[in-house]
């Protein structure tokens, strides 16, 4: 027997989350404060709809974001296969700041998003799992301090977000990332013997 209405109603659904989405980033990028029935309007469906798929802002926002990021966090994986790990942890770095700052309304939202009380922090997960990747290759490689955690590498690039994105964010964010990476270089086991592969 054959589901009831499961394809066409599926496909509809399918197609209004993702012009949501769509919409979404954008309104976002834009202003973190934007409303949702704006981001409803602009997308073509009723506020039902738009609730039904994200029934808080918070899942909107973390859902866009996490949509974002993925092609961040997919590269990780890339760099790692073409780069030494401290070479890939560095692009990479420069991959996620370009990232925060081309999408400052939306960090903005995201930040508002996580630091509403009881907020769902999956959406960090794939960035999370990225840094672990990176930071588990330049462990085994010995190419950056032993015991740097996640946690660690996150407190050290917080200050990203506080880069003003109206002024020379870039010569700043390299500035800024060049200290993090000479810091976690600093006492790698495999630093004397360059480019072994321990």
């Amino acid at each position: 027997m054959e589901p009831r209405h499961e394809g066409p109603q599926r496909s509809d659904a399918q197609r209004n989350r993702e012009r949501i989405l769509e919409v979404a980033l954008v309104e976002l990028s834009r202003s973190a404060d934007v409303p949702m029935s704006v981001i409803a309007k602009k997308a073509g469906v009723g506020q039902g709809t738009l609730y039904r798929n994200f029934p808080h802002r918070e899942a909107l926002v973390l859902e866009v974001y996490r949509h974002e990021v993925s092609q961040v966090t997919d590269r990780a994986a890339e760099l790692l296969k073409t780069s030494p790990p401290d070479q890939a942890l560095r692009a990479w770095m420069d991959r996620l700041a370009r990232f925060i700052m081309a999408k400052t309304g939306l960090a903005e939202a995201l930040r508002q998003a996580a630091t509403t009380p009881g907020g769902d922090f999956s959406g960090y997960s794939p960035v999370v799992e990225s840094i672990q990747l990176l930071l588990n290759a330049n462990h085994e490689a010995g190419t950056i301090r032993p015991g740097v955690t996640t946690d660690d590498f996150l407190l050290a690039i917080a200050g990203i977000w506080q880069i003003d994105v109206r002024g020379d964010w870039h010569a700043q964010a390299t500035r800024l990332l060049d200290i993090i990476m000479d810091g976690l270089l600093t006492g790698a086991p495999g630093r004397r013997d360059q480019g072994s592969p321990h």
